[in-house]
């Protein structure tokens, strides 16, 4: 090919003069033995120029990194750990002096699994096990251990057989929450000793199911157990309802009792005061007295009886009269006019009371 040379008036292309001044540096040789490889000065020119862009955008987007709000990136400089970037906007050193790996770092993963254990009762039992995790450490998680997620899952299943192991077959067929507790918290203990950056946000129990052989024997204790519980709510129901009428029922008869008991007492009192009274009363006039008592006893007795015989055997019939239109309580017997037909005991035998004749008695007084 054909170059101008100083002093020359026409080129080698279109007979242009030459604006290349003389003496040029080593960067014009750069570019003297570039346009030699592409052939010729205007084209060899113009392929060099869109190298010298094209190296500068990869350099441009090869040093700029873009991280998602779900991803943290882990920096390798020349193989070794370097540094975690966090969401944003980064840039780094152009590969192969730097290079980034992603991880999505809150992404919530889960495992999920279904074997049979061996409980402490020797009874076997399908349980099925469920774990949501996630990535807490991109580091370690990279590089802690070579399948963190394989880790996972034999760690979740050799914790739940230990936890299983150590339980009876009632409870974990009842009460799996204690027992997907304390498995969560050994699963975390053993991801953190393996060094794998996953921490545990979730670990259930969902299910757990004798083998298909026995599936109907286990069907008939769950029956049993549950008529069991069945029947204890109902008696404690029935308890709830029955102890506090029996209460109350217990309560009313007390407080009948002690109004009885007051109400004896207060009458027997009453009685022995009334007594006390009437013995006074006899000391100072034993014959009106005891009239007066008599008196009063036959009005009491005659008052509800519509029947009256004499002491001759003679039949009295008393009819009392209705007191109104609803035929009201019948008119009392004024004992005075009963007294000679029943016989008023005479206190005096004598004929004569202080100097006046003797009354014939009451049965004279009748026949007459």
């Amino acid at each position: 090919m054909a170059w101008n040379t100083p002093g020359s008036k026409n080129s080698g292309n279109g007979n242009r003069p030459s604006r290349r001044p003389p003496g040029g540096g080593g960067f014009d040789a750069v570019l003297d033995q570039l346009r030699g490889l592409f052939g010729g000065s205007g084209g060899a020119g113009g392929i060099g120029r869109w190298l010298l862009l094209l190296v500068g955008l990869w350099l441009a987007f090869n040093c700029f990194v873009l991280i998602a709000e779900t991803e943290r990136g882990v920096v390798l400089r020349f193989g070794q750990f370097s540094r975690v970037m966090q969401p944003g906007p980064h840039f780094k050193l152009p590969w192969p002096l730097e290079r980034v790996t992603k991880v999505k770092a809150t992404q919530i993963r889960t495992m999920s699994d279904n074997v049979p254990v061996l409980t402490s009762d020797e009874n076997i039992v399908h349980v099925e096990i469920n774990v949501q995790y996630q990535v807490n450490d991109p580091q370690r998680y990279l590089f802690g251990t070579r399948d963190p997620d394989e880790v996972l899952r034999q760690a979740a299943l050799s914790t739940m057989r230990e936890q299983v192991g150590r339980s009876t077959l009632d409870t974990v067929l009842g009460a799996r929450n204690a027992l997907a507790v304390s498995s969560r918290e050994q699963l975390q203990a053993s991801l953190d000793a393996y060094r794998t950056g996953l921490v545990v946000t979730e670990l259930n129990l969902p299910n757990a199911r004798p083998p298909e052989q026995v599936k109907p024997a286990f069907d008939d204790v769950n029956s049993a157990q549950q008529e069991r519980e069945r029947l204890i709510s109902e008696a404690r129901a029935y308890a709830a309802k029955v102890v506090p009428e029996a209460r109350g029922g217990a309560a009313r008869i007390r407080t009948e009792a002690e109004g009885y008991k007051t109400a004896k007492v207060a009458k027997a009192t009453g009685d022995a005061d009334r007594f006390s009274l009437l013995v006074d009363e006899y000391k100072q006039a034993p014959e009106v007295t005891r009239k007066r008592l008599w008196l009063e006893t036959v009005q009491e007795v005659l008052a509800g009886n519509r029947k009256i015989i004499g002491d001759d055997s003679r039949q009295l019939i008393y009819s009392p009269m209705s007191g109104g239109r609803g035929g009201g309580a019948a008119p009392a017997v004024s004992p005075e006019l009963l007294a000679p037909a029943l016989g008023t005991p005479d206190p005096a035998p004598s004929s004569t009371r202080g100097g006046r004749p003797s009354r014939p008695d009451g049965r004279e007084e009748a026949r007459q």
